[in-house]
């Protein structure tokens, strides 16, 4: 990947966005896509919105979202500990014993979450999951006032662990879901540059996935493409304890991941897959028989239809505070992706 790809990736990383709380990775995204797209605007919503060739005949809508998972104060108790509620879906386990940053009015407030020690549990507490009031947020308050004055109800929460290379190009980090994919559906834009085709591409980084596809039923249905393509992520299951036979067959450096089934245009999966053969760019197939609980499955339904895609990047310990990916899968997303709009004519008929 190139050294001002990478830069983007980490900048888009290190910037909060947990639903409610896009802005400050939005300003990141929106910077970088300046350089490279015709206008770059936000929308009601929230989401951003990068247009290139703009007055091309088909608009090809392409949609990253760049909301994380994350939590929201709910409660402060009078000796100043902070209890919260999730954003998004979380294994309850894995959220104990993690540094945390609360995104105030004023800034930015480090904290750990925490619960009772095993030390002290009993036998019968070691067995039971958590539940998510026996969990949380300690800031060093002294007790509730000094607590109130630094953070308030509703304001958002996310884990601090950002971008660490493991090994080669496999790296590690924090909301790998999906800013990746808000990061891939940029880069399109940088690839394209100079270059001649028919389609005008909207590359959009959308808001509010987490908690129910929200940015992507809002933005579709303003630019109103002919088709779209979502980018999100998908289980590699190319570590222990992953079912094949239920998930399939997905692995880290194998390339990106083409989805087939009921949520995808069959013309779209065709021209995706025919564009990774002939631009010699690796990639794997995923099935998906139904609807896919991705910004695609929004897409497809906006107005009266869309021609819909799924281009997905493997990803290892999905939800967690340590995503695992590769990449060169991500790169070779962004190239999928601009060959596809390369092959795309005025004439092009999406119909099934």
């Amino acid at each position: 990947m190139e050294e001002r790809s990478l830069a983007f990736l980490k900048a888009l990383l290190d910037a909060p966005s947990a639903s409610g709380y896009e802005q400050p990775a939005q300003r990141v995204w929106r910077e970088y896509m300046s350089q490279y797209a015709e206008r770059v605007t936000t929308d009601m919503h929230g989401n951003c919105i990068a247009v290139l060739n703009g007055a091309g005949a088909t608009r090809i809508l392409l949609a990253g979202h760049v909301d994380e998972l994350g939590f929201m104060v709910n409660y402060i108790d009078d000796n100043g500990f902070i209890f919260f509620r999730t954003i998004g879906g979380f294994d309850l386990n894995l959220i104990p014993g993690r540094r945390v940053r609360i995104h105030t009015k004023n800034g930015t407030i480090p904290g750990v979450t925490g619960k009772k020690a095993i030390h002290v549990m009993t036998p019968e507490e070691r067995k039971k999951s958590p539940e998510i009031q026996d969990l949380w947020i300690d800031i060093g308050a002294k007790d509730r006032q000094e607590a109130e004055a630094l953070v308030r109800v509703g304001d958002s929460i996310t884990y601090v662990d950002s971008f660490e290379p493991i090994r080669g190009d496999i790296v590690a980090s924090r909301a790998f879901d999906d800013k990746a994919g808000s990061f891939a559906v940029g880069e399109v834009l940088r690839l394209l540059q100079g270059q001649t085709f028919d389609a005008a591409v909207y590359s959009v980084s959308t808001v509010q996935e987490e908690v129910g596809l929200r940015g992507a039923h809002t933005s579709a249905y303003g630019v109103d493409p002919k088709v779209g393509i979502a980018v999100d992520v998908t289980h590699a299951t190319d570590h222990p304890d992953m079912n094949k036979q239920r998930l399939g067959s997905v692995r880290l450096g194998a390339g990106p991941v083409i989805a087939r089934g009921a949520n995808i245009s069959p013309v779209v999966e065709a021209m995706l897959i025919e564009a990774a053969e002939a631009e010699g760019i690796p990639y794997q197939l995923e099935a998906a028989p139904g609807g896919t609980g991705t910004d695609a499955n929004a897409i497809q339904l906006t107005r009266a239809g869309v021609a819909t895609g799924l281009v997905s990047i493997p990803l290892r310990y999905m939800h967690t505070a340590a995503e695992v990916l590769h990449l060169e899968d991500l790169a070779n997303v962004s190239r999928l992706l601009a060959a596809f709009i390369r092959r795309v004519k005025d004439d092009t008929d999406f119909t099934p």
